[in-house]
């Protein structure tokens, strides 16, 4: 299992068109992730999941994977959060 803690970065948070891309980016990996707000931990690759867990701007968020590829998953998920969604 691999972990990282990150700050979504965008004013608007982890929803509509930033959640679809996290949520792109993370099914790009065999590994199953999770993504934990106070104490919620939801699927990575469900977008009603992720979207259920209403993060905004400025919230601080852990991505955890556990799998194969845990670690580049992690880490590309965090670089996409800390960019802002940046296409």
């Amino acid at each position: 299992m691999f972990v990282k803690d990150v700050t979504v970065q965008n004013q608007v948070g982890l929803h509509a068109r930033p959640a679809t891309y996290f949520i792109q980016k993370a099914n790009e990996f065999k590994s199953s992730i999770w993504v934990e707000k106070d104490e919620r931990k939801v699927n990575a690759k469900s977008l009603l999941g992720v979207l259920s867990l209403g993060i905004m701007g400025d919230t601080g968020i852990r991505i955890i994977a556990s799998g194969s590829d845990e670690e580049q998953a992690v880490n590309d998920l965090v670089k996409l959060v800390e960019s802002g969604f940046a296409d």
